[in-house]
């Protein structure tokens, strides 16, 4: 299902993790490959761009971090971007140039491609975000079902089994997610796409729609 693959969500040259991809079809095939990817591309980083602050944590020095964020390894931060004020970063994160995240956002295994904001009381987790992806404040990704079973991806024309029991969502570039939002498990928004605030959002969204509420889907003028 081409709609899913990673060539129709992302934009590979706005990411320091590029090479990840090289090989898989569908973005969600990484996600078991973030913590020893980033182990090996931090160790390949340039020391006049980055400093490694304690073991396999890399961090941009225009970057700018604040003293009160927790950060636990391996995390590559990018060039000039912003984590605030009591982030939670636990881990297999990779944050963009120019990415911010906020106050209190919690991160985990996720790679965030330049220019995405999570400003304000997001969790993401087992998730990519595509090049200014944009989440409002307290939207979430949602990364295990409650039945614990394994995620299925809903594309247009059926279903594929990732054998991942947590997968929270696939963004593509330029999404806008509305305040309060839930991305379901296995969800997957297509590029230049807008979630309406207090969505619940399941399965795949077509690039270029707003998504108004489940069943009430427009494509953009």
């Amino acid at each position: 299902m081409k709609e899913l693959e990673i060539k129709a969500l992302y934009n590979l040259n706005e990411t320091i993790a590029a090479k990840i991809f090289e090989g898989v079809t569908y973005p969600w095939e990484v996600l078991p490959k973030i913590s020893d990817f980033i182990i090996e591309l931090g160790k390949a980083l340039p020391k006049e761009t980055y400093d490694e602050v304690k073991e396999n944590v890399w961090v941009a020095k225009s970057a700018k971090v604040f003293d009160s964020a927790y950060i636990a390894g391996p995390v590559i931060i990018g060039e000039q971007a912003e984590v605030r004020h009591c982030a939670f970063i636990r881990g297999n994160a990779i944050i963009g140039n120019n990415a911010v995240v906020g106050n209190s956002t919690e991160l985990k295994n996720v790679i965030l491609f330049n220019r995405v904001q999570v400003p304000h009381y997001n969790y993401v987790g087992d998730s990519i975000l595509g090049y200014k992806a944009h989440m409002g404040a307290g939207s979430i990704t949602s990364n295990v079902k409650s039945d614990k079973t394994l995620v299925v991806v809903k594309g247009k024309d059926g279903t594929i089994e990732t054998g991942l029991k947590k997968f929270g969502a696939m963004i593509g570039d330029e999404v806008e997610v509305g305040c309060g939002s839930i991305l379901n498990p296995g969800s997957v928004i297509g590029k230049n796409s807008n979630i309406y605030p207090l969505s619940s959002v399941r399965s795949y969204i077509d690039e270029g729609s707003i998504y108004k509420k489940q069943g009430e889907i427009v494509q953009k003028n």
